[in-house]
């Protein structure tokens, strides 16, 4: 049975984007069917990281200005590839498949699909049937949605089709008192649903090592601190960083009644690249790739 997982935030900078890219393109790798959605409307980044400027975009879709086979782009050949380090080599025989349909980041577009009730009305409609064409025409196994973060109109469309929900959050005060707020005021209107909640915990401390050449490298020893007079190596620090993430993520837990399904460490490479780009198919041995590759197993896992 077909599947929409929607990655949704209190705010923006929380890496979701990031993780729904890298995570669909790794399931189509996989040999799965995947629709990937920006629904990000409001500030919509998608495009950026398969460096694409499509014809049609999914604001046409719901305006009523083109048919859903205008506006979904087949990328299989960028992420079906027989070099795993080279995204643009040839695609290699696969039943996997990836679509994915853009959002408009001109602000006259945006401001479109605000519209007032009777045209948010229209776009709802349009939207749902959106979703049944995919299912039913493209035999889609995954629909994944990078949805606008916080309490908006796409939103909470986003997150009224999705059978499961990842909230993804930094560590910070702000993003864990913003997500508290999620979900006592919205998230459980949707879990009555039949929607499964997950908390992804991203960019986490503890960890921060860089990659090159798509060899792992290891921790290095770097200056040595000092409180209270003592002198603490960064393997110490790191460890009782690690420890304070493990309280953290156990608290964030049990008060929001949502497990954590991931908490993905801050990768410097990743996290202060110039360009974005798609880890899993550029490095597919990056300590970050093998994170999305658990996400998947554990996705699945939880829907068995």
């Amino acid at each position: 049975m077909p599947k929409t997982i929607v990655f949704h935030s209190y705010k923006g900078g929380t890496g979701k984007t990031t993780l729904a890219a890298n995570y669909s393109a790794l399931l189509a790798r996989k040999g799965f069917r995947v629709f990937l959605l920006d629904l990000d409307v409001y500030a919509p980044s998608l495009q950026t990281y398969f460096e694409i400027e499509p014809d049609k975009w999914i604001n046409d879709f719901l305006t009523e200005n083109a048919e859903l086979n205008d506006v979904i782009v087949d990328l299989s050949s960028v992420v079906i590839g027989n070099d795993d380090n080279d995204i643009n080599s040839s695609p290699a025989p696969s039943k996997g498949k990836l679509w994915v349909g853009f959002s408009n980041a001109k602000k006259e577009e945006i401001y479109k699909l605000e519209g007032g009730k009777q045209e948010k009305v229209q776009f709802l409609r349009r939207f749902i049937v959106m979703r049944e064409q995919l299912f039913s025409n493209l035999k889609v196994d995954y629909v994944i949605v990078d949805t606008s973060p916080g309490i908006r109109y796409w939103s909470i469309n986003g997150l009224a089709i999705a059978d499961m929900l990842y909230l993804t959050l930094k560590s910070g005060d702000l993003d864990i008192a913003g997500t508290k707020k999620l979900v006592s005021e919205i998230y459980s209107s949707f879990t009555k649903l039949g929607a499964k909640p997950y908390l992804i915990l991203n960019k986490v401390a503890g960890y921060c090592v860089p990659h090159s050449s798509g060899e792992q490298q290891q921790p290095v020893e770097h200056s040595t601190g000092s409180m209270g007079g003592t002198s603490l190596s960064a393997s110490t620090i790191v460890v009782q960083e690690e420890q304070e993430q493990e309280t953290t993520i156990d608290s964030l837990s049990h008060e929001t009644g949502i497990s954590v399904i991931s908490a993905m460490p801050c990768y410097c490479d990743i996290q202060f690249s110039k360009k974005e780009y798609l880890t899993v198919l550029r490095f597919p041995q990056h300590p970050f790739s093998k994170k999305i590759e658990s996400l998947i197993q554990e996705t699945q896992r939880q829907m068995s």
